[in-house]
C-alpha cells in the first residue's frame, strides 16, 4: 500500500510509510485516528463509474486493502450506523471484538466492539437476527416518535435499544447525531446505505468521507454513494490523504 498524499505520518520512521507495502493495523489505525470530539464520518466504496453496489452489495467492488481499511474505521467506532435496508441487502452481523485492537479500544474508554445502529422509520426488522439475538453490546435502532409501538416493543422484546430521533415517522440526521453523543457515542462511523448518507450530507452533519475508488466499470443503474434530494449548494470538503494498493485508491477528505 503506497502513500500518495501523506497528511499525518503514523510512523515513526521517516518516509518507511511510504514503501510497497502493507500497512499494519497499528499504522493504519493511527492514520484514520479520531480528532477531538463528535466526529460523523462515512465509509464508502464506488467504481470508476460511480455505481456503490454490483447486484445490490458492495463486496464485488471491494477488496482486500479496502476490507482491512473497513474492519479499521468500524474498530475505531463508538457506534456503526446503517440504514434497514444496508442492514438487510449486506447481511449485518453484530460487530465483534477484535483482539488487535483490544487495547487502544480500552484505553479510549470504548466498549471491546462498536455498537450497530440501525436506522429504521417502520422497524420492520427480523428479531430473530444474530445483530439483535447475539451482539457483544446491544444493537441500537434509531428512529421517529411516530413508530408503531408494537414494533418498538417487540424490538426491546429482543434486546435493542430503541432511540428516538425524530418528531415524526423518520429519523432527523442532526438528532441522531445529538442523542448518539448523548449516550456518549462521539466517534461515529456510517456505511450508508445510499439514502442514509444522502441524508447526513443534507442535514450538513457529515464530517468526514473515506471513500474507496474502486478500478472497475459496471454501467447499469446502480445507485450512488449517495442518493435523495440534491442539497441547494454543493458542499466543499478537503482532502486529507490518499492511499493506493493494485489500482485502489482510499481517499480521506473533511469537511473545508
Amino acid at each position: 500500500m503506497r502513500r500518495l498524499f501523506p497528511v499525518t505520518d503514523p510512523t515513526a520512521e521517516g518516509d518507511s510509510a511510504g514503501d510497497d507495502r502493507e500497512w499494519s493495523l497499528t499504522e493504519l489505525a493511527a492514520a484514520y485516528a479520531y480528532p477531538e470530539g463528535v466526529r460523523l464520518r462515512a465509509n464508502m466504496v464506488s467504481t470508476l463509474d460511480g455505481a456503490a453496489q454490483h447486484d445490490g452489495r458492495s463486496q464485488p467492488i471491494s477488496c482486500a486493502a479496502d476490507m482491512r481499511i473497513f474492519g479499521t474505521l468500524r474498530a475505531l467506532a463508538d457506534v456503526v450506523i446503517a440504514g434497514a435496508e444496508t442492514v438487510r441487502q449486506e447481511g449485518y452481523r453484530p460487530a465483534r471484538a477484535r483482539a488487535e485492537f483490544a487495547e487502544l479500544r480500552q484505553a479510549a474508554g470504548q466498549d471491546p466492539a462498536p455498537v450497530i445502529a440501525v436506522v429504521s422509520a417502520s422497524l420492520e426488522l427480523d428479531f430473530d437476527l444474530p445483530l439483535f439475538t447475539s451482539p457483544l453490546v446491544p444493537t441500537l435502532i434509531l428512529t421517529g416518535a411516530a413508530a408503531a409501538p408494537d414494533r418498538i416493543a417487540a424490538a426491546e422484546r429482543a434486546g435493542a435499544r430503541v432511540v428516538i430521533a425524530g418528531d415524526g415517522v423518520g429519523v432527523d440526521p442532526a438528532r441522531a447525531v445529538r442523542e448518539l453523543a448523548g449516550l456518549g457515542h462521539t466517534r461515529l462511523l456510517t456505511e450508508g446505505g445510499p439514502r442514509l448518507l444522502g441524508q447526513f450530507v443534507a442535514a450538513g452533519v457529515l464530517d468526514e468521507l473515506c471513500l474507496t475508488v474502486s478500478p472497475m466499470l459496471t454501467a447499469g443503474d446502480a445507485q450512488r454513494i449517495a442518493g435523495g434530494p440534491s442539497v441547494e449548494v454543493p458542499r466543499r470538503y478537503a482532502l486529507a490523504s490518499l492511499l493506493e494498493e493494485e489500482g485502489f485508491l482510499f481517499s480521506r477528505y473533511r469537511r473545508a
